[in-house]
Formats: structure tokens, sequence, C-alpha cells
């Protein structure tokens, strides 16, 4: 098992027991990961690791926005696969890193 990273186990609760005893999903999860970290894994990555958080921040406001939308749909398949406002954006969710 790897050690935890510092820039995850400040204060008392480790940043994925957190996210794991609020029962957040993926997107919300590594929106606070990468909020909690910021500035603290590096500070030359503190922007780029705010701007991941609103990456998966704005993902998560897409879903809710649209999720009244699909549970109308008569299919229950919603035919809008991505934002179009999203593509040409830097997909965060690849490249995983602690």
């Amino acid at each position: 098992m790897a050690n935890s990273p510092i820039h995850y186990t400040r204060g008392d609760i480790e940043v994925w027991g957190f996210i794991r005893d609020q029962g957040l999903n993926y997107f919300r999860g590594n929106a606070i990961k990468y909020i909690c970290r910021a500035g603290f894994k590096s500070p030359h990555t503190e922007v780029e690791d705010i701007k991941k958080a609103i990456h998966y921040l704005e993902n998560e406001l897409h879903h809710a926005l649209h999720q009244s939308e699909f549970e109308r749909s008569s299919t229950g398949v919603s035919f809008r696969l991505r934002n179009a406002e999203l593509m040409g954006q830097p997909d965060y969710a690849t490249g995983f890193d602690r």
C-alpha cells in the first residue's frame, strides 16, 4: 500500500477519507482533492490544480443542469453526450497522479 502524500494528509482527516465520509461522487470528490492540494503539492502547480477543480465542478454542474432533461426523456437515453461549451477544453480526467 502506498504511503499517503503529505499534501493529502494535512489536518485531522485524509482527503479521501473526507470524500468517502461525505459520499461524494467522482467529480465532486476530484474537485475536493484538487482544492485541498492546490499550493501544497507544489507551489508551481497551484493554478493548474485550481483549474482542475473548476473543470470537475463545471462537469458536475453541467450534469446537474441537464439531469432533469434526461429524466424527462421517454427513452431514458440522452443524445447530448458532450456539452458543446466544453469542446476543446483540456480533459483533466487523464494522467491521474497523487
